[in-house]
């Protein structure tokens, strides 16, 4: 028999789901959080904590402003008072076309303590990608910049019953706030947030919500086919941030820098939910500028900061002078969301001498499912993280457990590779209205990473998980499977290379042959004749690349994911060459 919620899952599936949302020790229902819900907690900040800074923002110019956790707290409920008088309640869609902001973290909350569920856009996007988005998610109202919101009028949205328009160009300023003086009804044609805020009364009564309430969907950023929506509970979030901040160990008195959009997870999930969680306080950035990322961490006496790999390689492009910044509480840099190599990590810590504490996660696993160790020594920290060909995403963190898998879910032992799986209290509830795919993703009763990967044991007795490369950006040349990221350290390590991908393309001789796409640093003279030749050198003729096309630019997702099958095309033209080896 067909369960309600059949759009989303088939009957089948449903166990499968249930067994991945709970772990071996710890079932579903034995919760890894006290909290009944994300509003619950941030009350409770309020109480505790009034007068505290919670979030500190900088805009494109560096201007700052402030909010207490009183002030923050007043504010979301200011906002949720707003949402109920254009008719959201528990269960709704709000859609969100914005940037960073204090303005966007309060939608985000305000919609959390009502029950209903943030839908984040990316505004770079296509139109018909929006559209989707907007459309497949029912968003029964959306908050948007001035520009979004004439983009949104030109979308077919039938479902779309109310724009509020969000200007992020003034400082919020909760001290000119009065109380009152507005007109119940209608405020569907609202044009400014601020002012809609500034004079409506806070609201005063929580709805009774249980933990496992939908809180978020956020859409995959595929290259190909329809994204798909990534249905989380305010549950799933609680309980990543708090693996989060236990494992490095962060409380109130830490104070975290987000340079990450927060329409995405790891913004979300690890520079606002994880501060919240441990009682600490945020630095919020509109967007990452390398020029002022060591000198803010001083000022503002950061004890740890959120990136990815690309930040890292900028930082690294720069080589910023520390030696007169006073960096004495800053403890470490947490960092994933795209692939490391271990050139990178090499040359980040011969230029900063700061510790990258490596990690991995999925938006359907909320955020990270893993992390280096925190208490690491210096030598054993390198040799994870330098050594053994990729550097290690860490071990299992509470909420979840990970194994590696074969193509018919059976685990496989140290040192092989396969699947990496996870199940646990941070796996997504199911891909909103996607039957089919989550069928494929829980096959086996674990949630399918689609990333391949191995593990090792340390001497602590912990396995260590290693990610060599996305499944579907497997190489499959001659009917031999090649992971790129192999290929992509020998490449990072050539001279005069500022950032490089291996790309599999179609060849009629082999099925797929292997490219290299190369961003040369400044200056550089480097051919392409020498990149071949030093791989010959260092890979086996098969898995060479035999193609070198040069750019200027990456295609990466708004959080700096490479997108690797976006080059494919770049090699169209070699589609009918044959390369035999040189002997």
């Amino acid at each position: 028999m067909m369960s309600d919620d059949s759009k989303d899952v088939l009957a089948e599936t449903r166990p499968l789901i249930d067994h991945a949302r709970s772990m071996s020790t710890r079932p579903w229902a034995d919760r890894l959080v006290a909290y009944r819900n994300i509003g619950s907690l941030l009350a409770e900040r309020a109480r505790q904590h009034p007068d505290k800074n919670w979030l500190t923002f900088y805009d494109e110019t560096g201007r700052s402003s402030c909010l207490s956790y009183g002030e923050f707290f007043e504010a979301a409920c200011r906002t949720a008072a707003l949402m109920r008088q254009l008719g959201i309640g528990s269960g709704d869609r709000v859609a969100t076309l914005l940037v960073n902001d204090p303005r966007t973290v309060l939608i985000y909350f305000a919609t959390w303590i009502i029950g209903a569920t943030v839908v984040p856009v990316n505004i770079g996007e296509d139109d018909s990608r929006v559209e989707f988005i907007l459309r497949n998610s029912s968003a029964k109202a959306a908050f948007a910049l001035p520009e979004q919101v004439a983009r949104i009028g030109s979308l077919d949205l039938s479902d779309l019953q109310s724009t509020v328009t969000v200007d992020v160009t003034a400082v919020l300023s909760p001290r000119d706030w009065g109380l009152g003086g507005r007109e119940h009804g209608s405020t569907a044609s609202v044009t400014d947030f601020d002012a809609a805020i500034a004079h409506i009364e806070p609201l005063d009564q929580f709805p009774t919500l249980a933990d496992d309430i939908e809180c978020l969907i956020v859409y995959t950023s595929g290259t190909t086919g329809a994204p798909k929506g990534v249905v989380l509970e305010q549950y799933n979030l609680l309980a990543d941030a708090r693996s989060i901040a236990e494992w490095h160990r962060f409380g109130p008195s830490d104070r975290a820098m987000c340079v990450l959009p927060i329409h995405h997870v790891n913004g979300t999930v690890v520079t606002l939910m994880t501060p919240l969680y441990s009682g600490g306080s945020v630095v919020l950035h509109r967007k990452f500028r390398a020029q002022a990322f060591w000198s803010t961490l001083a000022e503002e006496s950061c004890t740890w900061v959120s990136v990815v790999p690309t930040v890292l390689a900028f930082l690294c492009e720069r080589h910023d002078d520390l030696s007169k910044l006073d960096l004495s509480r800053f403890r470490h840099i947490i960092c994933g969301a795209g692939p490391l190599t271990t050139d990178l990590a090499a040359r980040f810590h011969d230029c900063f001498h700061v510790r990258v504490v490596h990690g991995y996660g999925l938006s359907e696993t909320t955020c990270y499912s893993c992390f280096l160790p925190i208490d690491l020594g210096e030598k054993e920290y390198l040799s994870w993280m330098t050594e053994r060909g990729f550097p290690s995403i860490g071990c299992p963190v509470c909420a979840n457990e990970m194994a590696v898998h074969d193509d018919h879910g059976v685990p496989l032992g140290e040192g092989e590779r396969g699947e990496i799986v996870v199940r646990g209290h941070n796996v997504m509830r199911y891909y909103f209205q996607r039957p089919e795919s989550n069928a494929e993703a829980f096959a086996h009763g674990w949630f399918r990473s689609g990333d391949e990967g191995f593990y090792q044991m340390g001497a602590d007795g912990r396995p260590y998980f290693f990610i060599t490369g996305r499944l579907k950006e497997l190489i499959i040349r001659g009917g031999v499977n090649y992971s790129p990221f192999d290929i992509d350290e020998v490449l990072s390590q050539i001279p005069g290379i500022k950032a490089a991908m291996a790309v599999g393309f179609e060849n009629n001789f082999y099925g797929e042959e292997i490219g290299a796409y190369v961003q040369l640093e400044q200056g550089a003279s480097t051919r392409a004749d020498d990149i071949l030749a030093t791989c010959r050198e260092k890979l086996p003729y098969s898995k060479c690349p035999k193609v070198v096309v040069f750019g200027d630019t990456f295609p990466v997702t708004s959080t700096g994911k490479y997108q690797r099958l976006q080059l494919r095309s770049l090699f169209s033209e070699w589609k009918d060459a044959e390369f035999r080896e040189r002997k």
